[in-house]
């Protein structure tokens, strides 16, 4: 019987060693390596999404993860002290100011690359 209730993402890198590094010590979330050798990112929420490695791992062109957070200033200035960079877009499609936040047409967001490639971003929530 199909059962969407445990539904989870999942993703790719190239290196798995790299990712299991940057998710885990850059960004400090909890990262289990799992008997296939993949890796989970357990989610303070209590979801998780799979990490696994593709020898042909192209990076995803759009953003596979997202990590509300109450200050999008805080939020870049505490990447950047961690060595992420933050402006990874200087188009129109993408308008964003020197620190990588687009200020307009949604919530503040600040988009950055894990070591394979793929987009992640911060994105200021909406006050409750």
């Amino acid at each position: 019987m199909f059962d969407p209730t445990s539904a989870y993402s999942g993703f790719s890198v190239d290196d798995i060693d790299a990712a299991r590094a940057f998710y885990r010590d850059t960004l400090g979330l909890e990262v289990v390596d799992d008997e296939m050798g993949f890796l989970e990112l357990l989610l303070e929420s209590g979801g998780h999404v799979l990490v696994y490695a593709k020898p042909n791992h192209e990076p995803a062109s759009f953003t596979i993860l997202n990590f509300p957070v109450a200050d999008i200033e805080s939020a870049v200035d505490d990447l950047n002290a961690r060595g992420v960079v933050t402006k990874i877009y200087d188009d129109a499609e993408f308008p964003t100011d020197s620190r990588g936040i687009m200020r307009e047409g949604g919530p503040l967001i600040a988009w950055f690359r894990d070591p394979a490639g793929n987009v992640l971003s911060v994105l200021q929530a909406e006050e409750q």
